[in-house]
């Protein structure tokens, strides 16, 4: 028994190394091979006899080994596409130079053209651990409960209604309802926010959270692929694959500049021998400098290293970004709309102020109307409810009838009295003793509810949904920005005008439907041009549609995040700014790299006419240019 154990375990490892060797070759392959390459055209440029059968050996195994993967994608895209590309200039120029006996400068070539391939790679790598450290906060398997068993399972093998078990200090493997016992769940991984959440029977959990307290069972509500977390990563996934406009532009410009290159390298290798007397040597040796100076490198580099990285710099902070499209986009955004309710504001009303009449005891009426409006699934009832148990009032279940009268408010029968709670005109008001407490509380944008018995007026309270810690500081960094700032509720005109002067928003409009917001941003779009809009809930995502960029709160409805090209994974807005700023770094970077990479184009081609540049020189100053590009672009990597 104990030697089984042992041989499972030196099997294990074995597993464990061979697997970890071959990411690491899957990972590191191409730089591997480039690198491998570099070594045998350094060994070889040792050996006296340059023509040599060692010589000639050792350059066409640098040939092989660093040019393999390049080749094998420029052949395969060529056959696909049926269109020529970079990868097949490079093969042809490097072929040119040996034939020519230039082995040196066609080894060199193929080195650096492997080197800037591994680049790329790179920075594709880069983007894809952002999706691994997004795989790592959702665990891998459950324990999955059959009556009294117990069984591991992975998470792809749960179903609906299954139940799992999840400890304390466990990450929760998949979304679902706690059937037993209760807990505090730190959700900062969805949220960003750092206060733990009290989770009881019937309250939702998600795929990542961590379960900091007790045990839960909980059921099954959603497959492994549609988690909340598994949306996030196929939002990056999706990105990396759609292109920008610049980007398509490249990929159709790359087809028929690389013909044109071809034609012109073709009549080089006869024209000069005619018209400027060049013997046959120089004009092929000048036709496969053309050939590798020519090349558009540098310049189809330009573009996806830089979107690549600013996606990845992007997802870890918290911004993902559906496509390469929408990032360009926010660069040039004139207006940004605003929901209120979720997005500007917490979304959760708060109780801002009571009053009550002096002949009764506060705690007592506070019980009281607790009692009552725990029997309502209004958001307000459930701040009052909230408000009165810190107050120190106590829930009760002791009435003699309660009735929820739907939009107007809940009535209920205690110790004979009939207590009313909700609407004014719900609630009957002969005298009002609270006139200027009510005043006061509308014009600071509140919502009135009223208490009364019989025919009196007996409390009242304000509520209000609180503008976010952060809004103001956001809106005045897009301000700064040169970006106008909407605001578009369905709420009434007189609380949408105090939360626009409260968040210093520029312009606002008010009791808004689903529709009419549509509207609103189609006139804004006439009026500023690019336009974004941002928003939390099913009634926003035709508006954000609508807008040339839709950017969706993380905590918002499944539907706003699937409309929406942008999502802001930790509800904080001044991520805006920040994926402005970062949008705006990427179009920087793309102009200097295309700029840059036109003029050394043009540059070498120059010098090559007029013979002033070598083959050597040419190799270096052409595959130079293309990894200064794309580490130039990888410069977005960084905050």
């Amino acid at each position: 028994m104990e030697a089984s154990t042992k041989v499972s375990n030196i099997q294990s490892t074995y597993e464990a190394d061979h697997e970890a060797s071959s990411n690491f070759l899957t990972k590191h392959g191409e730089l591997i091979a480039a690198l491998f390459s570099g070594v045998l055209i350094l060994i070889a440029s040792f050996v006296n006899d340059k023509h040599s059968t060692l010589s000639i050996s050792l350059y066409v195994l640098a040939f092989c080994i660093g040019g393999f993967a390049k080749a094998k994608e420029g052949i395969e895209d060529t056959i696909a596409e049926k269109e020529l590309n970079v990868e097949m200039l490079m093969i042809f120029a490097a072929i040119g130079s040996a034939i020519i006996g230039y082995w040196t400068e066609g080894a060199v070539l193929i080195f650096i053209f492997a080197l800037s391939g591994a680049l790329e790679t790179y920075t594709l790598n880069k983007t894809n651990q952002e999706i691994s450290s997004l795989l790592s906060l959702q665990p891998q398997t459950a324990i999955r409960m059959n009556g009294e068993l117990e069984e591991v399972v992975s998470i792809k093998h749960l179903n609906l209604g299954d139940l799992i078990l999840i400890k304390a200090g466990e990450r929760i493997p998949a979304d679902g309802q706690i059937i037993k016992g209760e807990t505090l769940v730190d959700e900062s991984a969805l949220t960003g926010e750092s206060i733990p959440v009290v989770k009881a029977l019937k309250d939702e959990v998600f795929a990542g959270t961590i379960n900091i307290k007790g045990t839960l069972v909980v059921e099954i509500t959603k497959h492994s692929d549609e988690t909340l977390f598994q949306k996030i990563i196929n939002l990056v996934q999706t990105a990396q694959s759609e292109k920008t406009p610049s980007q398509q532009f490249i990929d159709q410009f790359e087809g028929v500049y690389v013909k044109g290159v071809l034609i012109a390298v073709f009549i080089m290798m006869f024209l000069p021998h005619f018209l400027l007397d060049w013997s046959w040597t120089t004009t092929f040796y000048r036709a496969m400098i053309l050939l590798v100076v020519a090349s558009p490198c540098a310049l189809v580099a330009s573009i996806t290293p830089a979107v690549l990285s600013a996606i990845s710099n992007g997802a870890k902070s918290g911004i993902l970004v559906k496509g390469g499209i929408h990032l360009e986009r926010l660069a040039v955004l004139k207006a940004i709309a605003f929901d209120k309710t979720g997005t500007l504001t917490l979304g959760k009303p708060e109780v801002t102020g009571f009053e009550m009449i002096n002949e009764m005891d506060r705690v007592e009426l506070l019980s009281i109307i607790a009692s009552i409006e725990r029997y309502s699934t209004h958001p307000l009832a459930a701040a009052i409810v909230d408000y009165a148990t810190k107050q120190g009032a106590t829930v009760s279940t002791s009435f003699e009838q309660i009735d929820d009268h739907a939009g107007f408010g809940v009535s209920a029968v205690v110790h004979g009295s009939t207590y009313r709670v909700g609407k004014k005109e719900f609630v009957t008001v002969k005298h009002n003793p609270f006139i200027h407490f009510e005043e006061n509380a509308e014009k600071e944008g509140n919502t009135i509810v009223y208490v009364g018995t019989e025919d009196t007026l007996i409390a009242i309270f304000s509520l209000k949904d609180l503008v976010r810690s952060e809004t103001k500081n956001a809106l005045k960094t897009l301000n700064k920005l040169g970006v106008q700032t909407v605001m578009i509720t369905g709420d009434s005109e007189q609380t949408a005008k105090a939360i626009a002067a409260e968040s210093k928003i520029n312009e606002f409009f008010a009791s808004c439907l689903p529709d009419e917001k549509v509207t609103i941003v189609k006139k804004l779009k006439d009026r500023y041009g690019q336009v974004a809009m941002v928003g939390d809930g099913i009634n926003d995502a035709p508006a954000l549609a609508t807008a040339n960029v839709g950017i969706a709160m993380g905590g918002g409805t499944g539907v706003a995040l699937e409309t929406a090209d942008v999502v802001l994974m930790k509800n904080d807005l001044t991520k805006i700014s920040k994926a402005i700023t970062l949008s705006k770094r990427m179009n920087k970077i793309v102009k200097q790299n295309i700029i840059f990479s036109l003029t050394v184009i043009t540059f070498l081609i120059c010098s090559n006419f007029l013979q002033i540049i070598d083959l050597p020189y040419g190799v270096i100053g052409h595959e130079g240019s293309t990894i200064l590009v794309i580490l130039n672009s990888l410069r977005l990597l960084r905050n």
